[in-house]
């Protein structure tokens, strides 16, 4: 028995080029799409709509802010006001635009019954867009429990 080298063939060596054919073939497909898409994005009906000075936008609804402090003191606008001032400024905001909203922002040591008092003279002056502003990064207080 002889002992020889077997001569081995030689593997094929790892690629490492880059195939740019799936890379192409998906560019191809998003090109076509918005191809489709894009004319459907627009509107395909032309008009020519009339003009009248009825249908100009406004600006959009103002605001206004009441806040109530922890002693019950009215501020309208950051302006502190007794509780008839403030039904007049209300008043005077409504006639300027009864879109107006009001902002309401009560410290929460404020009485119920306080607050309700100035929903009620904005809602007298014509104002009834009414938001209550709070704190979002605030946790609310612990409930106390009801006893029996």
């Amino acid at each position: 028995m002889a002992f020889g080298r077997l001569e081995r063939t030689k593997g094929s060596e790892p690629m490492s080029d880059i195939n740019v054919t799936p890379l192409v073939d998906v560019m191809l497909v998003l090109l076509v799409i918005f191809i489709i898409t894009a004319p459907l994005l627009a509107s395909s009906i032309r008009l020519d709509l009339p003009k009248t000075d009825a249908a100009k936008p406004g600006d959009p609804p103002k605001f206004v802010t009441v806040v109530v402090d922890k002693t019950g003191q009215a501020f309208f606008n950051d302006k502190p006001v007794s509780q008839g001032e403030l039904a007049n400024e209300l008043q005077g905001a409504a006639k300027l635009n009864p879109e107006t909203e009001v902002q309401l922002r009560a410290d929460s040591g404020v009485p119920y019954g306080r607050v309700v008092e100035v929903m009620g003279e904005a809602q007298k002056a014509g104002l009834n867009r009414i938001g209550f502003v709070a704190d979002p990064t605030g946790a609310a207080p612990p409930v106390p429990a009801a006893s029996q």
